[in-house]
């Protein structure tokens, strides 16, 4: 299927791994001009160059902290300048350390809201006057899903991923009337390093190991697995095409089933 995804300007934040990279990956693939950005440029130029090289498609690679309001914005304004303007805006960070209330200070409190609502804040800020100057485009927040139910041990995401999907909500009302469709894509249990690592912390809670961490979730899954990055990927590149015009202010879930609530 073509998504019609063919020479559309693509801006992905935090992209050098993980989900950020599979968006970028799966746009490339379908043909879209991407531009993704990492705190460390060797990392986002060694991204950008297996995309291009998997893909064929060419992947422009830039140094900018998603965290940092002038790294943010100016990212973005040179990358739209550079792509000649701009469609979608891809939304994304590492998430939040883990950890429980009683674990957590304010400094910590601090740094994840500047890294995981005010990252969107700021890129939809930013892209907003290309989107428009362009006649509209897409935006899509990556989150996680505890927007649908708390996860054990991640008290900041369970707090402050709900706030973006919540920001999205409105803006897909504010912004629908100029022909920009925002939405958000909520990622289960999907085979990443951040997935590793909690895993590995969880066992150590635990007093087992991180592959018995990993078999007790996939059983959680009706699907018995754990998804791939591809997967996700593929369904981010679908949200952010032509082909999902009438798609606007939905949150989707790529979780295999584990989410059970309606």
């Amino acid at each position: 299927m073509d998504l019609g995804l063919n020479g559309q300007p693509a801006v992905v934040l935090a992209a050098s791994a993980g989900l950020g990279f599979a968006t970028a990956h799966a746009l490339a693939r379908e043909g879209a001009h991407v531009a993704l950005c990492s705190r460390d440029l060797n990392r986002a130029q060694d991204a950008a160059r297996r995309i291009g090289e998997a893909t064929g498609t060419p992947v422009r690679a830039y140094a900018a902290d998603v965290a940092d309001a002038d790294s943010l914005t100016s990212f973005i304004d040179t990358a739209a300048r550079d792509l000649g303007g701009l469609k979608i805006l891809v939304c994304n960070a590492g998430g939040p350390p883990p950890g429980n209330f009683a674990a957590l200070g304010e400094a910590q409190w601090a740094a994840a809201y500047q890294l995981t609502l005010m990252s969107v804040v700021r890129s939809v800020s930013a892209a907003l006057p290309h989107l428009k100057a362009g006649g509209g485009g897409r935006i899509l927040a990556l989150l996680s899903s505890s927007v649908k139910r708390p996860l054990d041990n991640l008290t900041l995401s369970n707090a402050l991923r709900p706030a973006v999907h919540g920001l999205c909500k409105s803006l897909s009302v504010e912004l629908g009337p100029d022909n920009i469709q925002v939405n958000g894509l909520a990622p289960g249990r999907v085979l990443t390093e951040r997935i590793q690592q909690l895993d590995e912390a969880a066992a150590t809670r635990r007093g087992t190991t991180w592959q018995a961490v990993r078999e007790a979730s996939e059983r959680e899954v009706p699907m018995g697995r754990l998804g791939t990055p591809d997967e996700f990927g593929q369904v981010a590149a679908f949200l952010c095409s032509p082909a999902a015009q009438y798609v606007n202010g939905s949150t989707l879930l790529v979780d295999g089933g584990a989410v059970t609530a309606l």
